[in-house]
This record gives C-alpha cells, sequence and structure tokens, in this order.
C-alpha cells in the first residue's frame, strides 16, 4: 500500500479514504508480495465493514430518538399553550410500550425531562423548549453525518474490493505469463 510517511486523506469524521489500485506494480513488490498486499485490502475491508455495522447500529438509535424528542418538543408547546388556561387537562401518557396511564394535569409553570441514566430535571418551559430544541438539531445533524458516512464507507469498501480483484487478477496473469515463459 501506499507509503506511511504520506497523509491519508479522510471525510470530515476521520474515516480513511481508501486508494485506488490503477497500476498493480505499484503495490506489489518483493518487500511486499501479492499474499500481503491482498491480507491488507482484506483488512481494510474488514475494518470498513466493522465501522459500516457501528454507523447503521447508530443510525437506527437516531432515527428513533429524533420522533421521540419531537413528540417531547411538541408536548412542551402544547403544555405551554394551555398554561394560561384554568381548566385541567385530560390526557394518556405512556407508562411502557404497551401500558398507559390516564392523568390530570393542573396548570403548572414547569415540566420534568428524562435526560438519561435515571436522571430527570424540573424545567421552565422555556428552558425545556430551548434543551429540546438544541438535542432535536444536534439529533437531524448527527443523523445526515452519520448518513453521508454510510455512503462514503459504501463506496471505500467496493474500492477495496475491486482493488482486491484487481490484484489478485493481476496475480494470476503475472503466474499464467511465468508458466508460459518457463514452457517455452
Amino acid at each position: 500500500m501506499a507509503s506511511s510517511a504520506v497523509k491519508m486523506e479522510t471525510n470530515p469524521r476521520g474515516i480513511p479514504h481508501s486508494p485506488f489500485v490503477e497500476r498493480v506494480e505499484d503495490y506489489v513488490s518483493e518487500a511486499e508480495p501479492v499474499e500481503v498486499v491482498l491480507k491488507k485490502f482484506q483488512e481494510a475491508i474488514s475494518k470498513y465493514k466493522f465501522m459500516e455495522v457501528n454507523l447503521l447500529q447508530r443510525r437506527k438509535v437516531l432515527e428513533e430518538k429524533i420522533p421521540d424528542i419531537e413528540k417531547t418538543l411538541n408536548m412542551v408547546a402544547y403544555l405551554t399553550e394551555k398554561q394560561t388556561s384554568d381548566e385541567p387537562i385530560y390526557t394518556d401518557f405512556e407508562l411502557n410500550d404497551t401500558l398507559y396511564a390516564q392523568a390530570k394535569l393542573e396548570a403548572t409553570e414547569s415540566v420534568y425531562l428524562w435526560l438519561g441514566a435515571n436522571v430527570m430535571l424540573e424545567y421552565t418551559f422555556e428552558e425545556a423548549s430551548d434543551l429540546l430544541s438544541s438535542k432535536l438539531k444536534t439529533a437531524k445533524s448527527s443523523l445526515k453525518n452519520t448518513i453521508e458516512d454510510l455512503e462514503f464507507l459504501r463506496d471505500q469498501i467496493t474500492t477495496m474490493e475491486v482493488n482486491t480483484a484487481r490484484v489478485y487478477n493481476w496475480d494470476v496473469k503475472q503466474r499464467r505469463l511465468a508458466r508460459q515463459a518457463s514452457n517455452a
């Protein structure tokens, strides 16, 4: 592969760009025979696929998280709108995936938000709205970056698979030429 003194190109989030093998002779030498080069390419493909699996999991989590944040943000907006009203709000709230409870909500000045790790904090409506808007913006940005990284990784995996095929085919051709030369 390319010299380690050369700085590897990466995407904006640090995923290395795979080189395209135009001339196999530039990669194969006495010091690095075909088997070593093919092994390095397979290792690179494995690394890219590992990153892809992690990003697919991250994408799934974000795609589940964004609607939850939006739903919570809409509820905070609804409670803010109803805070001036003297009449209570009747609602069903989710205890579990399939378990709901009915509640009567009196006018209030604050909401409680789950922050994770069994932590819940009280916020004013404005603070809660700002926090949730910030979290939503961050989650959407992260999802966009994750999707871009997945596309980038697919391109890198394809490039490395093509490189592997090119080196393998070159090796087959060289062996055939060597066999023909020895027979002649």
